[in-house]
């Protein structure tokens, strides 16, 4: 028979073990969660990006802007990527951005957000949703504050749509753990011109850190003023596609879900 003292230390290793392992949850039984996501509706998700993961098998959310003419032009491809496993993210109708804010000279005064009412705000998202909806047949998806902005005046336009959407992506930089993470203001790494090494070093840190990592894309190869060469972004793809073991990729749809779950626990 052990000795109390034998017994009483391993269960204080035991109990180490556990409350360690609670501290960084695992991400669908893997290390952390990665999410791509490719804004505004441009022909190069179509042309690119979308052959790209493909031919990994990986997928990415893509943020449409509902009145984009590439989205009208080029529906079957974007419902064909939708049945590919990919989501399509609401981007709203017009992508309005606040006309008010400092460096906001490409904001026209028709999709300038500082002059919407909130009815005009929330309905265009909805608009945006049926759209959506008529291309994939699916209901549940996120949403993408178009520049980052989430007020009009001193409300938060997106608290009248919380039930429309599994959660909704921002642009503040950082990575969280899944008990961090708020849904109505998910973090994101905007990526413009960086090299794959700063892209596959953030993975690192996801892996390192146990927590969320999502990438914001707009061009890749171009296609867009916000940018990331074509060599950078395959060798983020091949990097987590050899290290899919460790990371789940997954569209932001998907994670979203798996986070709320994971915290109304």
């Amino acid at each position: 028979m052990k000795p109390v003292k034998y017994i009483i230390i391993s269960a204080l290793l035991l109990l180490a073990l556990t409350s360690k392992s609670q501290d960084k949850p695992l991400w669908n039984n893997k290390q952390c969660a990665v999410v791509l996501t490719y804004d505004d509706a441009i022909n190069v998700d179509l042309d690119n990006v979308l052959p790209a993961l493909d031919s990994l098998n990986l997928k990415g959310t893509f943020y449409l802007i509902g009145s984009s003419p590439v989205v009208v032009n080029r529906m079957t491809e974007w419902r064909k990527a939708a049945a590919h496993g990919h989501e399509l993210g609401n981007h709203s109708l017009y992508h309005p951005c606040d006309g008010s804010l400092p460096g906001r000279g490409f904001v026209t005064a028709e999709t300038d957000l500082s002059k919407y009412s909130l009815d005009r705000a929330v309905k265009e998202i909805k608009a945006t949703n049926t759209l959506l909806k008529a291309i994939d047949d699916k209901t549940a998806r996120t949403f993408a504050f178009p520049c980052g902005d989430l007020k009009i005046g001193d409300k938060y336009f997106y608290d009248y749509l919380k039930n429309d959407f599994a959660g909704a992506r921002g642009v503040a930089p950082g990575l969280q753990t899944l008990k961090q993470v708020n849904l109505d203001n998910i973090d994101s790494f905007m990526i413009n011109g960086q090299s794959a090494d700063y892209l596959i070093n953030l993975v690192k840190q996801a892996m390192q850190s146990h927590t969320l990592l999502v990438f914001l894309f707009h061009g890749v190869g171009g296609g867009h003023n916000l940018n990331v060469s074509l060599d950078a972004h395959s060798k983020l793809l091949h990097y987590l596609k050899q290290h899919q073991k460790d990371i789940w990729v997954a569209p932001m749809v998907d994670v979203a879900t798996y986070i709320k779950a994971g915290q109304q626990k």
